[in-house]
This record gives C-alpha cells, sequence and structure tokens, in this order.
C-alpha cells in the first residue's frame, strides 16, 4: 500500500497553514515528519485522514484519489492514532478498541467471536490486556494513548498515521510503542518531536517549516546540526552512537 500526498495546501481562516506539500510512504517505510510547533505537522496529517479538506492537491492510496472512496473503505486501509480524544461519553477499554472493527462490519452488526479475538490481541501488543475492562477515562494520557493504538491494531490497516504517538508517554512505553509499530512492517507517516526517536525509527523524514517542506530525505542525511540549527533555532552535536550504531543528537542548553 502505497500512500502520496501531492502539492497539498490547507487554507484556514483565509490562511494557508500547509502550503504545497508533498510526501510519499511506500508499502512499509517507515517515514517521520517533522517541525517545531506550529509548522503545519497536524494539519497536514488531518488533510491526509480526511478530518480537513485540502484547498488544492491531491491525496491518493495506491494511486486511487481518497475523495472518491467512502469513509468506510479508506478507513478499511488507513488508521490513524491523533493526539488528543475528547469523548462525550465514557467506554471500557475493550469497547474502545473494538470500536476499531467498524470499517469492516455493516451499520448495527454485532461485535462477533472474531472481533473480541482481535481486540485481545490488540489489546495484549500494547502491555493493556488486563485493563479491558476499566473505563477509558479513568486512564493517564500515557494509557489512553496505548489503548487509541490497539484500537488503531484491530482496524487491521495498511497504512498508519500517528501524530506524536509517545506523547505523554514515560521512556520505556516510548520505546515499546515504536518497537511496535517498527515490527509491523506497515507503511507508516508519523509527526515526531523527539529527534533521537525518529533517528532510531525512521528511515525517512520530511521537515516542515511555516507550512512548507525544507527539506526531506534518509533520515541520517537530513538531520544534521545545520538542519537542527536552522528549523529548531538551538545548537546541538550530532554523532553516531558507539553501541547502537545511530546517530544521536546531544542539545546544548540556550543559556
Amino acid at each position: 500500500m502505497k500512500l502520496s500526498a501531492d502539492s497539498v495546501t490547507v487554507t484556514l481562516s483565509r490562511k494557508d497553514i500547509v502550503k504545497q506539500v508533498s510526501v510519499q510512504v511506500a508499502d512499509g517505510q517507515f517515514v517521520g515528519l517533522l517541525g517545531p510547533n506550529g509548522s503545519g505537522k497536524t494539519t497536514l496529517l488531518k488533510s491526509i485522514y480526511r478530518v480537513l479538506k485540502p484547498s488544492a492537491g491531491i491525496v491518493t492510496l495506491d494511486g486511487t484519489d481518497i475523495r472518491e472512496m467512502s469513509y468506510r473503505e479508506s478507513s478499511k486501509r488507513m488508521g490513524v492514532v491523533s493526539q488528543f480524544t475528547n469523548m462525550s461519553f465514557d467506554f471500557t477499554v475493550e469497547e474502545i478498541v473494538l470500536m476499531g472493527r467498524a470499517p469492516h462490519k455493516k451499520a448495527f452488526s454485532q461485535d462477533t467471536e472474531e472481533d473480541y479475538l482481535i481486540a485481545e490481541e490488540a489489546l495484549r501488543k500494547v502491555d493493556m490486556l488486563d485493563f479491558r475492562d476499566r473505563m477509558f477515562m479513568t486512564l493517564s494520557g500515557g494509557e489512553k494513548q496505548r489503548i487509541l493504538l490497539a484500537r488503531t491494531l484491530a482496524q487491521q490497516v495498511d497504512i498508519l498515521i500517528l501524530d506524536e504517538p509517545t506523547n505523554h508517554l514515560d521512556i520505556k512505553y516510548q520505546i515499546q510503542i515504536m518497537d511496535l509499530v517498527k515490527s509491523l512492517g506497515k507503511g507508516v507517516l508519523s509527526a515526531l518531536h523527539d529527534l533521537n526517536l525518529t533517528l532510531m525509527y525512521c528511515s525517512y523524514v520530511y521537515v516542515l517549516k511555516n507550512g512548507r517542506i525544507v527539506a526531506h530525505g534518509p533520515t541520517e542525511e537530513v538531520i544534521t546540526k545545520d538542519l537542527i540549527r536552522d528549523v529548531y533555532e538551538v545548537d546541538c552535536e550530532v554523532e553516531r552512537d558507539s553501541r547502537s550504531g545511530k546517530m544521536r543528537v546531544t542539545f546544548y542548553s540556550m543559556i
């Protein structure tokens, strides 16, 4: 499954928030979307997963314009874990995860034994099976984030769109969740703030600033101290870790 966004512009309140942005995710590729707060990352992702309508450009899945698909059809192919989820009513953890099965079912149909088994496996993967009977709103921010990922896993999609998937998670669960997402072998487009996690997991990155792509390419070629200084306005060193073999970023205080 290939995801493409071609020359996408998103206009909100008569202002272009995303400007002629093109990104691609090949089958099984883990792609990072970087940039400071306000650079347009979340707005771009929302235009891809159909919460916002682009004012220009096109988004395709395997060459098919998503505007030609029903929301149910695109939801069978593309799943989302967003930053914030507001709910008017509370549900159990298991009920939340079972919602991921909705695109595969007819309206008003009952959950099947298969649906429950898929939900159980998704909860097991995020290490939250023991929480299946808890009410979602009683969970911590990090626990909620893991449940939302489990819901997307239950959706059984080919493309994952993640908006800060490690938000609210402590270090152990940041690594656990990123390991899990990477191990799925699915195409992933993920907005990330943590550059070291990006270097650990992403094979390719796009960097946004003021709504435009200012750099893209293989992760270790793009994330340099010069780019970090230009985009994030901080000083750092980028060097190879002797144990992992991965590049890492060390930031310096601004005082």
